[in-house]
């Protein structure tokens, strides 16, 4: 089953942090097209994981309800919600496989 979900990007210092709202997963890459790596290897893990647990992935927000809670996940050293968003998708039987 091939899922996308909206994830935010932000740059900070030496990474570019990364934010899935609708997971709750935080990771980071060294640069832009790491971070979407390291959040699609994220994504893959955490719905696997859910799968073999018995419990139901949650279906993507939009952009504006994931905006809205990187906006509540805020705090005064970082916010997520005026970073760059995109969708990442990951084929979860493909990433079951190659595990």
């Amino acid at each position: 089953m091939k899922r996308a979900f909206p994830v935010l990007i932000k740059k900070n210092d030496d990474a570019f942090l990364v934010f899935v709202p609708d997971l709750e997963i935080y990771t980071e890459g060294k640069d832009m097209a790491d971070a979407i790596a390291m959040a699609r290897d994220a994504i893959g893990a955490r719905g696997v994981t859910m799968e073999d647990m018995g419990q139901e992935i949650p279906e993507a927000s939009t952009v504006e309800e994931a905006v809205s809670r990187a906006k509540k996940d805020a705090d005064e050293i970082f916010d997520y919600s005026d970073g760059i968003i995109t969708f990442v998708d990951v084929d979860l039987a493909a990433y079951r496989s190659r595990l």
